[in-house]
């Protein structure tokens, strides 16, 4: 029987994918199984299931933007209200298939530069100067950013992901699966959780 694992499939746009970034390599480490992350484009998905974000339904934003931070302040990690929200992702997107693609060893520094730059710090990521710093800071070539998300196999890969995502029943993000068992929501990760445990 193979051994479980988390499947969390994410966009660096959606600020419920990033509180759930910060906790679930703790899940998985204390369960002992591997955290597997799928990069996807939340606007084809949207586009393809007819979902959109919260923030369109004006209070809904409004209460989801207190729950956030209640999440964040009882998960114990930084959270900004990004004022350039909402911010195009698909450079972002395509940056983070690429990391994974063809330079995997940087995958993990990329993914945690610009979920910390979006949603720890407040930053216009769509701001390819802004974006370039942060890259920079991180120890990450701005130049071979530009270069991987210009990659036809790269943006393919995001397109083909995505669409399989939402075969797989994707509606939004964050969205996990463990085992065939899907959890939609960072506010459901004690079941994620209990599922691996």
């Amino acid at each position: 029987m193979s051994k479980k694992h988390i499947d969390f499939y994410f966009d660096f746009g959606s600020p419920t994918s990033y509180l759930a970034w910060t906790q679930l390599p703790g899940i998985a480490k204390e369960a002992g199984v591997e955290l597997r992350l799928h990069p996807i484009l939340l606007g084809g998905v949207f586009q393809a299931t007819g979902n959109h974000s919260p923030a369109q339904v004006p209070r809904k934003g409004a209460w989801m933007q207190r729950d956030l931070e209640r999440y964040a302040a009882r998960y114990g990690v930084q959270f900004v209200n990004n004022p350039f929200f909402p911010i195009n992702t698909m450079h972002l997107m395509r940056g983070a298939i690429g990391y994974r693609l063809r330079k995997p060893a940087s995958f993990d520094t990329y993914t945690a530069a610009v979920y910390r730059g979006m949603w720890a710090d407040g930053l216009n990521l769509g701001d390819q100067a802004v974006l370039a710093d942060v890259l920079q800071r991180a120890g990450l070539d701005p130049q071979e950013f530009l270069a991987l998300i210009q990659d036809p196999e790269v943006k393919e890969k995001l397109r083909a992901d995505t669409e399989a995502a939402i075969e797989r029943g994707l509606f939004g993000a964050p969205t996990m699966f463990v085992d065939d068992e899907m959890y939609f929501g960072q506010d459901r990760l004690d079941f994620v959780r209990e599922a691996v445990q």
